[in-house]
Parts: C-alpha cells; sequence; structure tokens
C-alpha cells in the first residue's frame, strides 16, 4: 500500500559505485594502476551487490 515510502536499498550502493570509479579514474590520471585496479576491483564488487539486489526485486515481482 505505501510501497512509495520504502527505501530503494540499491540507490546508496548506485552512488557508493559512482564514486569509486571516479576515484579509480582519478588515480589512473595520476599514473597510479595498482590503487586503480583497487579502486575498480572495489567497484567490481558493489556493482555485483547491485545486480544480486535487482535480481532478488526481479524474483518477487
Amino acid at each position: 500500500m505505501f510501497s512509495f515510502l520504502k527505501t530503494d536499498p540499491s540507490k546508496k550502493l548506485n552512488k557508493q559505485h559512482a564514486l569509486k570509479l571516479e576515484q579509480a579514474m582519478h588515480a589512473q590520471r595520476n599514473g597510479d594502476i595498482k590503487t586503480y585496479s583497487m579502486l575498480t576491483l572495489e567497484a567490481d564488487t558493489i556493482y555485483k551487490q547491485i545486480l544480486a539486489i535487482k535480481e532478488d526485486e526481479n524474483k518477487k515481482a
């Protein structure tokens, strides 16, 4: 009934994912490839969490 009041769990993760990708881009531009690799791995992990949440939502619907 009040589904519009529920928070979107993937919204926070989307912000974190975008932030990690931006940090990775800056690290790459500065030539810090090790940090770039670590940040892209973290972003990938967050993205997989987002996909899992979306998949669970699709199963419920």
